[in-house]
């Protein structure tokens, strides 16, 4: 089982190696966590980027270029580009964006032509060890769908099942966060809990306990939800807290990072393939626990092919 980000480095490096395409890849910080993960054998990299920028960097590193093959392209957007089509013609299992704005990246993903989008929507999740939290916590969606109806909420939490599962958690408990633990008709986060809850019981929502809606301290503090008499299995015990809207989830992740001396990794989940995606003010070690977590879900396309 997966406790701790140091589980998830250690159990990654039990699985075969994967290969990675950075786009965009001459940022000091990405390159120290590829290089991480290069030492401990996790992954096989390609560099796609401007090439005297990259090299200048290995060399400020010190870091052997033997073990990079790069991919010379000094514009951002071609640089994008490329890296996609290079995964979509199956020279890579994981994506990851260097220095380059998500808008651009994304881009790329989405191209009708040569992107990897699938029938289901993109959505970004993050796991994180908390101190003051007892395993792995999983938030979605923080970055990437602004304001989730009912139906999109439905799709961000299937795509993090996807991710829990691929990390030993077969049937992830869910907490549909909003601000009280009671319905209320005027607070959509509330209806949008029951709505889902009852699919979750009706086998329309699969591999997960959804319950809810749950104020935050209810979903990951069995005291707190004892005290407002909440005595569901997922009560103080979640996996996967689901937010409301993206300010929530901002919020709550850079509090945890910043605040609450969180670590954490982050991915893009939807897509044909896992992409690494953190912010530039992510640390090297989130980088690094990031590309430990897609191997693993990198791990389930392969055994599916």
């Amino acid at each position: 089982m997966i406790h701790s980000m140091q589980d998830l480095v250690n159990q990654a490096c039990n699985l075969k190696q994967k290969r990675l395409v950075v786009a965009a890849a001459d940022d000091l910080h990405v390159i120290e966590a590829v290089n991480m993960a290069v030492k401990r054998n996790m992954v096989k990299p390609l560099l796609v980027g401007d090439q005297k920028a990259i090299i200048k960097i290995l060399t400020e590193l010190r870091i052997d270029q033997n073990h990079y093959q790069i991919i010379d392209e000094p514009d951002r957007v071609l640089a994008c580009e490329k890296a996609v089509r290079l995964m979509s013609g199956g020279e890579g299992d994981i994506l990851m964006k260097g220095f380059v704005d998500t808008a651009v990246i994304l881009k790329a993903v989405l191209d009708k032509e040569y992107g990897l989008r699938t029938k289901n929507r993109l959505s970004h999740a993050s796991v994180m060890e908390i101190p003051t939290y007892h395993k792995l916590l999983m938030m979605s969606d923080g970055a990437m769908n602004m304001y989730p109806d009912v139906d999109i909420k439905q799709e961000i939490i299937e795509n993090g099942i996807k991710i829990l599962q691929a990390i030993g958690i077969s049937t992830p408990k869910v907490a549909m966060l909003a601000a009280i633990e009671k319905f209320n008709p005027k607070m959509p986060a509330t209806v949008d809990a029951v709505n889902l809850i009852e699919r979750n019981k009706q086998g329309s929502l699969k591999g997960c306990i959804v319950e809810g809606p749950f104020a935050l301290d209810n979903a990951i503090n069995k005291e707190a939800a004892i005290h407002k008499g909440l005595t569901g299995v997922v009560a103080g015990d979640a996996d996967f807290i689901m937010m409301p809207q993206i300010e929530s989830g901002n919020v709550f992740y850079k509090g945890m990072m910043f605040l609450a001396n969180a670590k954490s990794a982050s991915l893009i989940a939807g897509a044909q393939k896992p992409i690494v995606l953190t912010s530039r003010a992510d640390s090297t070690e989130s980088k690094f626990y990031s590309i430990a977590l897609a191997s693993f879900v990198a791990e389930l396309n392969v055994v599916s092919v």
